[in-house]
């Protein structure tokens, strides 16, 4: 597949209605705008928009992502997939030698961001898997809209479960995964590549 394709796959799907942001605003500009309406006032703060909210750098990146880790019930005590996207050596490690993920079992995608400043607005994760260069699945996932948290914490979103493939054929050989962060904007907050391996045990 060419890399136009790639990036054909890696497009969210539009949201009915929304109409890009133009200039982007702080999240304290929005607290103050259309401060007499109350029902907007209320939707604001839901966001965790309110006048004086703690922001990052506005000069830095929206959203931050930074984990990606792979949940179920099956895993070994102990054990976890946490992925931290930060380490840059980890994430060159997991494109290179497959992560071993046990066959037929349920299993969920969660994910950990910060919202630095402003409003994100329909940000998805989106997962497009190869094997053998084909593609054979994509996944793509709401994670919301948002504002800064106003503790400044980051937010967790978990995924739908899902199950993995099992059989003979699914084990043989490794599946590669290109994984992207994307809002409604058409901003990449996180974008990285890696690799995976069915087997009968984690």
């Amino acid at each position: 597949m060419s890399s136009n394709d790639d990036q054909d796959d890696l497009k969210p799907s539009a949201t009915p209605g929304y109409k890009p942001t133009g200039t982007i605003k702080t999240a304290d500009e929005y607290a103050k705008l259309d401060a007499e309406d109350e029902s907007l006032a209320r939707w604001k703060a839901s966001l965790g928009i309110t006048p004086g909210v703690s922001v990052g750098d506005p000069t830095g990146p929206r959203m931050t992502v930074l984990t990606l880790e792979l949940d179920s019930p099956t895993l070994p005590a102990g054990k976890k997939l946490v992925f931290n996207l930060d380490n840059t050596a980890l994430i060159t490690e997991i494109k290179k030698n497959p992560i071993i993920i046990k066959e037929g079992v349920e299993y969920n995608v969660r994910i950990t961001f910060k919202v630095n400043h402003s409003i994100i607005s329909g940000a998805r994760y989106i997962q497009v898997v190869k094997r053998s260069g084909i593609k054979v699945d994509k996944l793509e996932q709401m994670l919301g809209s948002y504002g800064p948290h106003p503790q400044g914490e980051s937010y967790t979103k978990n995924f739908d479960v899902e199950e993995s493939p099992s059989g003979m054929v699914a084990r043989t050989g490794s599946y590669q995964v290109r994984s992207r962060v994307i809002d409604d904007d058409g901003e990449v907050y996180a974008d990285w590549e890696w690799s995976f391996k069915l087997a009968k045990e984690w």
